[in-house]
């Protein structure tokens, strides 16, 4: 029995747990989301919502530990070094969440499952993201289709 076991362990080991972690956050604040299984979207949702606490902050000490936490990574646009993520962190998430109190990120259960082992997809995004409620209602309107409900159409 897992008796105070808080950690999800994931089926992996601590070392790629916090690296997956890692990836997955700094894909999440360069891209506003990312689609992954609902477990490891919980699982990664805590450690963004810290480091946006700390972006919130702004001050050198949070700018340390979110380097220390995250292992900086480059943002490339065609080719080209545009910021890092920690630049990207501290100058834009973090100044859009300066006045709201938590809740930073939103987790949206999509309606079909991953081919090969059947887990529950689900995306991970940043609240205030407009483009992506744009892109998953036609993801919705099309299980309606397929499973033969006439709302959709409506």
């Amino acid at each position: 029995m897992r008796h105070q076991r808080a950690v999800k362990h994931l089926n992996r080991t601590s070392s790629h747990r916090k690296a997956m972690s890692r990836n997955m956050v700094s894909s999440l604040f360069e891209h506003g989301r990312i689609e992954t299984t609902k477990e490891k979207a919980k699982f990664v949702r805590g450690f963004a919502e810290r480091l946006i606490t700390l972006a919130k902050k702004g001050d050198l000490h949070s700018r340390r530990r979110a380097i220390a936490l995250l292992q900086d990574r480059k943002i490339c646009v065609d080719g080209k070094q545009v910021d890092t993520v920690i630049g990207k962190l501290f100058k834009e998430v973090g100044p859009r969440f300066a006045d709201r109190q938590g809740g930073y990120t939103r987790i949206i259960k999509l309606p079909y499952r991953r081919i090969g082992d059947n887990g529950q997809i689900a995306v991970l995004e940043l609240v205030g993201n407009e483009t992506t409620t744009a892109t998953v209602a036609p993801v919705e309107e099309a299980a309606a289709v397929e499973s033969g409900t006439e709302a959709a159409a409506t």
